[in-house]
């Protein structure tokens, strides 16, 4: 059975257009040892818009795809995320409690679309996640979701600890868990 891929931007300038166009870039693959002013003026282009990235051999961005790379891959979102901040004052509009779900560490991506599907059927208004260390949104998470990624917030954070500082600042109750418990 093939395996799908997610969509992929590949190539330093449409890599850097794909950031600052505004498309929503999960994170990018930058091969180990790039330099020059192009490649830093990338680097800088990721950092200003919190475009998590990661660096990797030549071997495993040739591995992911054939065509000319240039060294850089770019993995864009299945989903267009949402501000933290926007989200909240809107929910108290509708006159509702928010009910924001936080997922930190879910690095699977079924295990993170089935979250979803059941986060939409428990009422939740939009789920939380790290920039890092997260599942990517793929189409196998869409999938997995039900469709339930289309329909259900998803918002990012590069500051987790800060965003829940937020959360608790704009009235919201935390309630953690975790399978790590004693």
């Amino acid at each position: 059975m093939a395996k799908k891929q997610n969509r992929m931007v590949f190539g330093m300038r449409p890599v850097m257009e794909a950031v600052v166009s505004g498309l929503e870039v999960e994170k990018c693959l930058l091969k180990s040892g790039l330099q020059g002013p192009l490649f830093r003026e990338l680097i800088d282009t990721l950092k200003k818009n919190h475009v998590p990235f990661q660096f990797v051999p030549t071997e495993k961005l040739n591995q992911i795809t054939g065509k000319n790379h240039q060294g850089v891959i770019a993995y864009v979102s299945e989903v267009e995320y949402v501000e933290i901040t926007r989200l909240i004052p809107s929910v108290y509009e509708k006159g509702e409690a928010p009910f924001i779900l936080v997922l930190d560490q879910v690095s699977d991506v079924r295990n993170f679309g089935a979250i979803a599907r059941t986060a939409e059927c428990a009422g939740v208004h939009a789920l939380l996640i790290p920039s890092r260390g997260s599942a990517m949104i793929t189409p196998d998470a869409v999938k997995t979701s039900a469709g339930a990624l289309h329909n259900l917030p998803v918002c990012r954070t590069s500051n987790l600890q800060d965003t829940l500082r937020f959360l608790a600042d704009s009235g919201l109750k935390l309630t953690a868990a975790t399978g790590e418990a004693e």
